[in-house]
């Protein structure tokens, strides 16, 4: 993916947001980085103070954590999301989450000293604070999401609510990094998606 394209899908995610003029976004697209993460690469580590927040333009991440020697997965950020381990970013603590590439990602990237400098730009300093409120409330929503989707929702409920956003890229990640998420066996996660595929069948 060409750099110019990466830039305007980021773009169009911060102007979901708010609305950017072209002055505006210039200024903050000066900020921006493109990059490659590659499969099985880290974007964020435990212990490490996470000092970027970015989009996945292409490609998709798992946040997980070890607990006793066990990799437990927590979130996915796919195409088109926010990526970040936002605590860490905020707080500037080091962080509890591993980010990790599922295949080769394409990703947008903006520092936290960046941020801090945009705040300041009077241009776009007002629209970059209300920005990352915004980001801190979606982060929050979905936390909440996820907490009351394991009280309210079954494993079957919660897997189609993740073909929703994942599309397409669940059929390329490791089945076991979803069914780990969902909190069932893969087993179990194979019963579902037959039964899935018969009712579109």
């Amino acid at each position: 993916m060409d750099t110019l394209t990466a830039l305007q899908k980021f773009r169009e995610h911060v102007e979901s947001y708010v609305p950017v003029n072209d002055m505006e976004w210039q200024a903050l697209a000066s900020h921006l980085e493109v990059s490659a993460l590659k499969k099985k690469k880290y974007f964020a580590e435990p212990g490490k103070i996470c000092n970027h927040i970015g989009l996945v333009v292409k490609g998709a991440v798992r946040y997980f954590l070890v607990k006793d020697g066990e990799e437990i997965t927590g979130y996915f950020s796919f195409e088109n999301e926010l990526l970040s381990s936002y605590k860490s970013f905020l707080t500037r603590q080091p962080g509890e989450n591993y980010i990790q590439a599922l295949e080769d990602c394409h990703i947008v990237t903006l520092s936290y000293n960046a941020m801090q400098q945009l705040y300041d730009d009077d241009l776009i300093g007002k629209k970059m604070e209300r920005f990352s409120r915004l980001i801190a409330e979606h982060y929050l929503i979905c936390y909440e999401d996820r907490v009351s989707a394991f009280i309210t929702q079954t494993p079957e409920e919660r897997y189609n609510k993740l073909l929703e956003t994942g599309g397409d890229v669940l059929q390329r990640i490791p089945q076991h990094y979803i069914a780990n998420f969902l909190g069932i066996t893969p087993v179990s996660l194979s019963r579902i998606r037959r039964r899935i595929m018969k009712i579109s069948a």
